[in-house]
């Protein structure tokens, strides 16, 4: 893992070295979830870490798996395929956490497997296709299609996936609640 986060640009201390901004910028952390891969802008990535044991949450969603607790600090998280309604799969050893910061949030993702840190200039990121219903499965959360050699990346919005849902049935229940 220490690898890895050299990958992201961090330090010992795990944070980010100051002069790693400006080269992070077009870079994406990718990874399998099925038989599809995706990729967060590095500047979400916070850090990697080998899957570890995670405390349920009563009456949460289904893909909020609970809470683990890294170097003394709480951390939901979320396993990806269940956020997608992907069918479910056995965590192995290449099962690990994907820890993204969003809005001052930190976060875990539970990722199948990581792939690699790609570079992406602004001409090879298109658009998602608008075949079908916007809010279908994964789709809702897909920025853009990212072109890497003969392969796709489907870029993610980290935002949508972890607040978006739930805001439209929050939305939803406070209507319902005036009527």
């Amino acid at each position: 893992m220490d690898q890895t986060n050299r990958l992201l640009g961090q330090n010992e201390e795990n944070s980010p070295d100051v002069d790693q901004f400006d080269t992070q910028k077009g870079k994406y952390m990718t990874f399998k979830s099925g038989s599809e891969y995706f990729g967060l802008e590095i500047q979400y990535v916070q850090q990697i870490i080998q899957f570890q044991t995670v405390t349920r949450i009563p009456e949460t969603e289904d893909y909020i798996k609970g809470l683990i607790n890294l170097r003394g600090k709480i951390i939901p998280v979320v396993d990806v395929r269940a956020r997608f309604k992907q069918g479910p799969c056995e965590y192995n050893d290449k099962t690990c956490i994907l820890v993204i910061n969003v809005k001052s949030t930190t976060v875990g993702l539970i990722v199948e497997q990581i792939a690699e840190v790609v570079q992406l200039s602004e001409e090879n990121i298109l658009p998602p296709p608008s075949i079908g219903r916007a809010d279908k499965g994964h789709n809702k959360y897909v920025y853009g299609i990212g072109k890497v050699g003969n392969t796709v990346k489907l870029l993610l919005d980290p935002e949508k996936l972890l607040y978006d849902g739930d805001a439209e049935q929050d939305n939803k229940n406070l209507n319902n609640d005036e009527e």
